[in-house]
């Protein structure tokens, strides 16, 4: 069975044409997109806790 070879889906904040945004809405956006990053580092630091957690509960 052949499995096609699907491309990396991208991301549509990467790609958005911000050209047509007025220095506001850019400034927004900057501050959502720090929002969201904080939030994520978050989410990415508790993955980790709960990982080494289980590292050390099944090294005994």
């Amino acid at each position: 069975m052949d499995e096609e070879i699907k491309p990396k889906p991208v991301d549509p904040l990467a790609v958005a044409d911000v050209s047509r945004l007025s220095v506001d809405e850019i400034e927004a956006r900057i501050v959502t997109l720090k929002a969201e990053i904080a939030r994520l580092e978050a989410a990415l630091a508790s993955k980790h806790a709960s990982r080494a957690a289980a590292d050390a509960a099944f090294k005994l």
